[in-house]
């Protein structure tokens, strides 16, 4: 389970954050998780409670976003999702397909108090 190591940098990500701008305390975190990453978020959340224990975040809430994973299709540039038509496109069922999103995993927010 790596995702341990990924909340570790958010929260090392988050401090540096709040040191640089004076701030005490933070009320919430909101990340962004695509559905194709290799991030796990329920494993993020399982994570976090140790990961900000004896920090300034340890009170601080987690939002998890989760972002579609949406392909085009090359031969007819339809947009779709990507796991709900099983990686073929649903108007020509070609499988040339570009990722164009999905795989994302960032810090939307940070929410001070």
């Amino acid at each position: 389970m790596h995702e341990l190591g990924v909340v570790i940098e958010v929260v090392k990500t988050v401090d540096n954050f709040a040191k640089k701008n004076g701030v005490t305390k933070i009320d919430k975190i909101v990340l962004q998780i695509g559905e194709l990453s290799s991030i796990v978020p329920k494993y993020i959340e399982a994570c976090y409670p140790a990961a900000v224990d004896g920090t300034i975040m340890e009170e601080t809430k987690l939002e998890i976003e989760i972002l579609p994973g949406n392909g085009i299709c090359r031969e007819c540039n339809k947009v779709f999702n990507f796991i709900q038509s099983k990686g073929k496109c649903p108007k020509c069922e070609s499988k040339d397909i570009e990722l164009i999103s999905g795989k994302e995993f960032m810090i939307k927010e940070i929410l001070a108090c």
